[in-house]
């Protein structure tokens, strides 16, 4: 039996293993952070050590990093109670605190009308999508494009980002908020004084020095070209499933997209049915977000561009990272192939 194929990084990357070492040595650690003595102050010195590597990452020197407990927690953060606008296609985490009434094309752009009155992210978790983003924007969700794409927030000229750690391999459970120098957010979460008054409650000193490590690995291999390596993989995986797959669509091909992430349509193929026969193939890939499976409705990131909900429902996401090579993709564009062709003769 062939070695299991892992194909939906944009769900969660594996953990790096430079994040593994720094989260085991942190769980040596006994102080708090809030201590004034020598094994508190050892905590803090760590927690300022990944929060700086994050903010270098990210060409984020100079604002301000809040931890949170993910990308979710950041949004919540950045955006509750600011009436703000977005697209159909911003992540639900987004989307719950802002009016989605933005037109999106049938490219997957968005048409902003008030930069500083709205929430863009800068990359689709399901169609791979890369948004132009205007000046002065009020937030972007950066989970997708942190580590994937050469970006730096001092230059994007928004006010607020958002990250996660376990899309660009750190450990699930902790992220950050991205705050320009000057601005605030009230706390939700109330207590302490903990992360600068804006996130109470004792800091996770393990999930921070992992998505610290993670974010300094993540910026060194965007640096080598490791993702433009992706990128290659990706459009030899796009073109052999175009070659062998007659009638299936991929969405956002000629776009500026994620250098790994490839969302295909099989029309009158659900896309649930795929992931499952897929998996059972030695496959792990995605009908869509991670954080919208369970749920009947069809991708409304899809029908925002247009589609009607049975080619939405069609749709697949194969979302791979550096660890594949040209042959993994090619025997999963064999097996694909194999399983289209079984369905489509049932449709007949």
């Amino acid at each position: 039996m062939s070695e299991r194929l892992y194909l939906d990084w944009n769900a969660s990357a594996p953990l790096r293993g430079e994040a593994r070492a720094a989260m085991i040595a942190a769980m040596d650690l006994t102080g708090n952070a809030s201590s004034i003595h020598a094994e508190g102050r050892a905590v803090r010195g760590l927690i300022e050590r990944a929060r700086a590597q994050v903010a270098t990452a990210l060409g984020a020197d100079g604002a301000d990093i809040v931890f949170t407990s993910g990308a979710t927690e950041a949004a919540a953060l950045a955006c509750a109670g600011r009436g703000l606008q977005c697209g159909a296609i911003e992540h639900d985490a987004v989307a719950a605190w802002c009016v989605d009434d933005l037109p999106v094309d049938a490219r997957g752009r968005v048409a902003v009308c008030d930069p500083g009155a709205t929430a863009l992210q800068l990359a689709n978790s399901e169609t791979g999508i890369v948004q132009d983003l205007p000046e002065g924007l009020a937030v972007s969700d950066l989970t997708q494009g942190f580590g994937k794409l050469p970006v730096a927030f001092n230059w994007l000229g928004c006010a607020m980002g958002l990250v996660s750690a376990h899309k660009l391999g750190g450990p699930k459970g902790i992220g950050a908020l991205i705050l320009r120098r000057g601005l605030d957010v009230s706390a939700r979460i109330r207590g302490g004084g903990q992360e600068m008054g804006r996130r109470a409650g004792t800091e996770n000193v393990i999930g921070i020095a992992g998505f610290g490590a993670a974010a300094e690995a993540a910026a060194r291999d965007l640096a080598d070209g490791v993702w433009d390596r992706v990128a290659e993989i990706r459009n030899i995986l796009e073109q052999a499933l175009e070659a062998d797959c007659p009638g299936i669509i991929s969405v956002g091909k000629g776009q500026p997209r994620l250098p790994n992430t490839l969302c295909l349509l099989a029309p009158g193929w659900k896309g649930e049915t795929q992931v499952m026969t897929l998996d059972l193939a030695g496959f792990a890939v995605s009908a869509g977000s991670a954080c919208s499976s369970g749920k009947v409705a069809a991708s409304r990131v899809l029908r925002a561009m247009g589609l009607d909900d049975a080619a939405a429902g069609s749709a697949l996401r194969v979302s791979i990272g550096p660890d594949i090579a040209r042959e993994d993709a090619l025997r999963f564009a064999q097996a694909y192939a194999a399983a289209w062709k079984r369905a489509r003769a049932r449709m007949k």
